[in-house]
């Protein structure tokens, strides 16, 4: 940053310098013959019609943004700030990259010393208290009326009002492996959620294809839960990552409209005990203990899991890289247990009160979401584009999803891009349309830390810890 300074103020001051020879100029010199008079004559009416002198050009507007991401996200995304400063005269966005462990406590301390950024990719959690505290600055009219994002990446008020919208629509979907398929003589998942399978065929299937040191699957005699070399399956278990599951069983964490906490009734507990019982009892996942979503990488990548639950985002952050070395996968949607399920979300560009150009910053907002601008991550498959002409127009989903990155593209289209027109299959991540989930999630992770090794069972610890769930809930 210290070096753009630098080279802008060296633009400014040879800007002036041009400037103040054009102005110190000398007078037009007489003709041969011309008397002085004349020559005097000359000089003033040259002088007097002489175009007045252009300013020099104003300094760009200085906007802030932040994020967070993979070293290939960054690059990418500052690739495309590089591309907005250069696609006009007015605005200039400085990209602030800081670690994703430590963002939230980065921009509660900027904001408490009033010094955030312009504008910034939020997490999803952080979206609705800001909205609540009044530091953001309305979005809503930022689209036209046919060309907003998909509501099921639309972050909402209590009225139903936008507060913000997400940069991409990523949904939940199920990776496998299928050279593993294959080996085992295996049918693959299936792509389309009319044929999904039950929570029961998934579990089948993991078994065929979790395998101890000597070979025997879970169901076989003499199968020895202790040397597992492969597993069937891995879902994701981090607190949000749940929500899918716990829909799928016909409950949630919260009310549909986000006012009452409903995670310890028995649709909730039992769909999250059915995820610990994967490692517990079937034997066919890792112990995972809900500190990451990183499945895909430790597992799918690293070569000891077959299946694996985790966002679209994956095609383009990691898959891309595994598949050039080697990595034969694709994509399916998720299991069931009594109704197919998924949800949406996706990183969220908000303004910040703070700021002295809202306007401004809203321009760069409105820049970064449309398709043409960020089309390198769109193609990459790190931003699943979030206007709906992109999931219902064909021609447009083939220019999108036609190149190598990707996998083959009916069963990529069927997976992940037509579930998400199905409000009854996808469903909006709990933190667009409810309070405080920042302090739930944490939470619940810790709670259910002992479920996954069995300790306790999810209906034991979530209703021992309901009042401070609830206190969590309610922000006390």
């Amino acid at each position: 940053m210290k070096n753009q300074t630098r080279t802008l103020a060296l633009v400014l001051c040879l800007a002036l310098f041009i400037t103040m020879l054009g102005a110190c100029g000398t007078a037009p010199a007489a003709t041969p013959g011309e008397s002085s008079a004349a020559s005097a004559s000359a000089t003033a009416k040259a002088s007097s019609e002489a175009p007045k002198e252009s300013a020099a050009p104003a300094e760009k507007i200085k906007i802030g943004y932040s994020g967070w991401g993979t070293v290939e996200e960054n690059k990418a995304t500052q690739a495309n700030v590089d591309r907005f400063n250069s696609s006009q005269d007015k605005v200039e966005v400085e990209y602030m990259l800081f670690p994703w462990e430590g963002y939230v406590t980065q921009l509660n301390t900027m904001a408490a010393a009033n010094n955030l950024p312009d504008t910034a990719t939020l997490l999803e959690q952080m979206v609705k208290p800001w909205a609540e505290q009044d530091m953001l600055v309305d979005v809503s009219g930022m689209y036209s009326e046919e060309d907003k994002p998909l509501d099921c990446i639309t972050f909402k008020d209590k009225n139903g009002k936008p507060v913000a919208y997400s940069t991409a629509a990523e949904v939940v979907v199920m990776y496998y492996n299928k050279d593993m398929f294959d080996k085992a003589g295996v049918a693959y998942p299936p792509n389309s959620i009319d044929k999904a399978w039950s929570w029961d065929e998934f579990v089948a299937t993991a078994k065929k294809l979790t395998l101890d040191k000597n070979g025997k699957h879970p169901d076989e005699s003499g199968f020895d839960a202790e040397n597992i070399v492969q597993f069937g399956c891995l879902v994701e278990n981090l607190p949000w990552q749940l929500e899918w599951p716990v829909l799928s069983n016909g409950g949630g964490f919260f009310s549909a409209d986000g006012s009452k906490l409903t995670i310890g009734e028995p649709a909730a507990t039992d769909a999250i005990q059915k995820i610990a019982d994967l490692y517990l009892k079937d034997h066919v996942a890792p112990l995972s203990i809900g500190a990451t979503d990183d499945g895909v990488s430790r597992g799918l990548i690293a070569g000891t899991v077959a299946m694996t639950t985790n966002g679209t985002w994956n095609v383009g952050t990691c898959l891309n890289a595994a598949k050039e070395q080697g990595l034969n996968y694709s994509i399916a949607v998720l299991p069931k247990l009594k109704v197919g399920a998924t949800i949406a979300t996706g990183g969220t560009n908000v303004v910040f009160k703070q700021t002295q150009h809202p306007a401004e910053a809203m321009d760069w907002i409105k820049w970064n979401t449309q398709i043409e601008n960020v089309w390198p991550l769109v193609t990459q498959g790190i931003l699943p584009p979030v206007f709906k002409k992109y999931y219902t127009d064909e021609t447009l989903t083939h220019k999108w999803l036609d190149n190598p990155n990707f996998p083959p593209y009916a069963e990529y289209k069927s997976a992940a891009v037509d579930p998400v027109l199905d409000t009854n299959y996808t469903h909006s991540t709990a933190w667009m349309y409810t309070q405080n989930t920042a302090a739930v999630y944490p939470l619940l992770n810790s709670i259910l830390g002992e479920v996954w090794t069995g300790k306790a069972t999810a209906q034991e610890a979530i209703t021992k810890n309901l009042d401070q769930l609830q206190a969590a809930f309610e922000g006390k």
